[in-house]
């Protein structure tokens, strides 16, 4: 599948593990069948337009946030800090903060 593709998949897996829920609790919410959620989620199933309201009304995200800061391989051949944001928010909240925390411990030490 395509880059875009695979990157709305992850992006609703990311949101999806934030609120804590499941893979067939997003579905049940969506009224989207389980499986399909996996496959998108994986890359695998190209989602309609329609699909995707639905997941990320379910998500209470607006549609918009699926695609937010989506750049193409040409437009940059590695963008760190998107790459930063999209590890970090596949984590739970919790995570996020140890994560965080001990990212300021690395620059601390760094900086002594």
């Amino acid at each position: 599948m395509s880059e875009i593709v695979k990157f709305i998949g992850q992006r609703i897996r990311n949101y999806r593990t934030q609120l804590g829920i499941s893979q067939e609790k997003l579905a049940e919410l969506s009224g989207c069948h389980p499986t399909y959620i996996g496959q998108i989620e994986r890359g695998e199933k190209n989602a309609t337009v329609e699909s995707l309201e639905k997941i990320s009304c379910a998500l209470d995200v607006p549609l918009s946030k699926l695609f937010e800061k989506y750049e193409t391989k040409s437009d940059l051949s590695k963008n760190i800090p998107l790459e930063c944001y999209e590890f970090l928010s596949s984590k739970p909240k919790d995570g996020q903060e140890r994560l965080y925390h001990i990212l300021l411990e690395i620059d601390r030490y760094k900086n002594q």
